[in-house]
């Protein structure tokens, strides 16, 4: 697998240029094409029978509100990126609308919401790793793209985590240091020949990886302790997850990661 097309998703409450030049850099690395997006809508309180002319009025004068930034946001971002690049903005659900156009790209890149967004709904990253089919990499709170030289692998033997072992190999293939840990769920002996197997299945693909069996306790800091302890910046993990009376429900690993802002996070599902 390679990074053809790489998408990019822009807040419309945040300024385009820190993320954009995030995946912009990542762009030319795999020598991909750059996709920039961007959606909103408004979250409008209807008081009721005599409210609705109001929350009408509201209403329009938001969505002109909205226009007028996805305006702005496509002349920034065009204006970093150049001809090479293309643009898409809809009026709606941030993160459904992001989802549906992520058949257009084998990466989204997307970061944490800004603080304050105010009355604009932002994505939720939980919803749209479950939803969107593409691998998703959430940028770290300081914006600074992957280090290919060392990267973590929090394995887990399910369908997500091997999803993205594959999501991720164009991230591995440059890597000079990739580290599979694996957590001691029932059975030493189980963990260390299922990480053993994914080890011989990067170095099959020209990967230099090793292996490490962690005890059971706080995953996800342990997680982020070895990533940290050995100079990774980009953790590749499932997502773990499943549908919950139309809501998403995370397991604790993925739920944690996906709050922690000090590393690049790739997840699959």
């Amino acid at each position: 697998m390679i990074f053809n097309t790489i998408m990019v998703q822009l807040d419309v409450d945040s300024p385009a240029a820190p993320r954009t030049n995030y995946a912009l850099e990542l762009a030319r690395r795999f020598e991909a094409t750059l996709i920039g997006f961007a959606a909103a809508d408004s979250y409008v309180f209807v008081p009721g029978d005599d409210g609705g002319a109001a929350a009408a009025e509201i209403m329009r004068e938001r969505r002109i509100e909205i226009e007028d930034r996805l305006k702005i946001l496509k002349e920034e971002f065009l204006g970093l990126v150049g001809d090479d690049a293309t643009w898409r903005e809809e009026i709606g659900d941030p993160t459904r609308l992001l989802a549906k156009h992520a058949r257009a790209a084998d990466l989204v890149v997307t970061g944490t919401p800004a603080s304050g967004a105010g009355h604009h709904r932002v994505v939720d990253i939980g919803t749209l790793v479950l939803s969107a089919g593409r691998p998703v990499l959430i940028a770290a709170d300081r914006l600074v793209p992957p280090d290919p030289e060392k990267v973590l692998v929090a394995w887990k033997d399910t369908r997500e985590a091997r999803r993205a072992v594959t999501d991720a190999l164009p991230f591995l293939a440059g890597a000079q240091d990739v580290l599979v840990a694996t957590i001691e769920e029932h059975n030493q002996r189980d963990a260390r020949e299922s990480a053993g197997d994914v080890v011989r299945f990067m170095m099959r693909h020209g990967i230099k990886a090793r292996s490490k069996v962690l005890d059971s306790g706080n995953a996800c800091d342990t997680i982020i302790e070895l990533a940290h302890g050995m100079g990774a910046n980009l953790v590749v993990a499932g997502g773990y997850g499943h549908s919950r009376l139309s809501e998403w429900a995370f397991g604790g690993m993925t739920r944690s990661l996906l709050r922690n802002g000090s590393v690049n996070r790739l997840f699959s599902n």
